[in-house]
């Protein structure tokens, strides 16, 4: 087989387009594939499909394609402009890339395949290309996606926060729970930003939405009441978020008792920090002879972490009606407690009590964006943050967006 068929077969070629010539440069490892067309009468307009006759031809372009024998190949052409009577003077497409790529399908749908398993800077080693190349194919996988994305509204959805990098930077995202996959995400953690992830739905969009799981933050709140026909049957404040703020109440207490007791010479809670933000259940084994001593004896932060513990039993009860008793109970006990950040939590909880009360009507949390934020977490560290919002926003996308990524020609055969 004579290397011009070879190339031909490999690439996809047909008719009008085949392979005039191969060279190869062993010196500089580059294999250079040159393709031509024949004269057809009319070509297809890119815009309508329209037969259209030919008007020029642009300079020569080169993709990128994928190596041969570990040579990298490039395939040079010069791609036809066609006159379409609608569309005037359009670039007819290419059967090997898409349209503005400057590597060909088959080598852009390796390198997403990469770009899943590593960072840029690795995809970009293995793949030999710069990584603002990298980073290109990671920006147009996701552009394609989001193109292709069809217009769904999210049975239930839940809204978090989630920050780019150290300091005080801070991205909002939206994500399908059924799905498991972020739907939006924008800059900052304002009432601005929650509009701005949740830009594609509209206002009948939004209320055809069975339930939202978040937080009480205050932006977020006013916000999604302002928008909703029905904001206290419809949101639900995620019970992560609730013990997530029982939890910095336990530790607020642990630190105010441990520097009291350590005026005393008394240091039971050195290092224990953090035994008392396991639950009862998760504590590890190396913990539990240490941690049982700290439980029975006299001390502030045992008492607060009772009360934690006994909080989370909320989500257990089989009915609202069972979960408002059992809140009356639990309410009691953490106002009388006498620890001031406890009973901080526990007002601040009894303020948006309608909503927590909410979870008996849909039974749902922010356990799919807490996995989305674990995935998250991970792109962070490979990264060692984002200063730049965009890409941070590309690799969410990219990789819990649940997007159609690949080119859609040609197929690997």
């Amino acid at each position: 087989m004579r290397d011009t068929d070879l190339y031909r077969q490999l690439l996809g070629l047909e008719a009008p387009w085949t392979v005039s010539r191969v060279e190869l440069d062993v010196k500089g490892q580059r294999v250079e594939v040159f393709a031509e067309h024949t004269k057809p009468k009319t070509w297809p307009c890119p815009e309508c499909g329209a037969a259209c006759k030919l008007h020029d031809h642009d300079e020569e372009r080169v993709w990128r394609h994928l190596d041969s024998c570990h040579f990298q190949t490039f395939l040079h052409a010069r791609v036809p402009r066609v006159t379409c009577a609608t569309h005037g003077v359009r670039q007819a497409r290419v059967p090997w890339a898409e349209p503005r790529s400057r590597f060909t399908a088959l080598f852009e749908r390796l390198a997403i395949d990469v770009l899943l398993e590593t960072d840029v800077a690795g995809a970009a080693k293995i793949l030999g290309l710069s990584w603002d190349e990298a980073q290109h194919v990671k920006e147009r996988a996701v552009a394609r996606g989001l193109a292709r994305r069809p217009h769904q509204v999210p049975r239930v959805m839940g809204i978090d926060e989630k920050s780019l990098a150290k300091g005080h930077r801070y991205a909002t995202i939206a994500c399908d729970l059924d799905a498991g996959h972020v739907i939006g995400i924008a800059e900052g953690r304002s009432g601005a930003s929650l509009l701005a992830a949740l830009g594609r739905f509209s206002i009948d969009d939004l209320q055809a939405i069975d339930a939202i799981a978040m937080d009480m933050s205050g932006a977020f709140l006013s916000r999604m009441r302002a928008l909703l026909d029905d904001p206290e049957g419809t949101i639900v404040f995620d019970r992560f978020h609730i013990v997530a703020h029982m939890n910095e109440a336990v530790d607020l207490v642990r630190r105010r008792e441990n520097k009291a007791l350590r005026v005393d010479g008394d240091e039971r809670l050195v290092g224990s920090r953090n035994m008392w933000l396991y639950g009862e259940e998760n504590l590890p084994e190396k913990y539990e002879a240490e941690f049982a001593a700290l439980r029975a004896a006299d001390l502030k932060t045992a008492r607060a972490w009772a009360i934690k513990e006994s909080l989370r039993q909320l989500w257990k009860q089989p009915s609202r009606a069972a979960g408002e008793r059992w809140w009356k109970r639990w309410y009691a006990w953490a106002v009388r407690s006498r620890l001031e950040p406890v009973k901080k939590v526990a007002a601040m909880i009894e303020r948006h009590l309608p909503n927590v009360l909410t979870y008996f009507k849909h039974r749902i949390t922010n356990a799919g964006s807490e996995a989305i934020n674990s995935v998250i977490q991970m792109l962070k560290k490979r990264a060692f943050g984002y200063r730049s919002f965009p890409n941070f926003r590309t690799a969410v996308l990219f990789h819990c967006g649940g997007l159609s990524l690949y080119p859609s020609h040609p197929k690997p055969g």
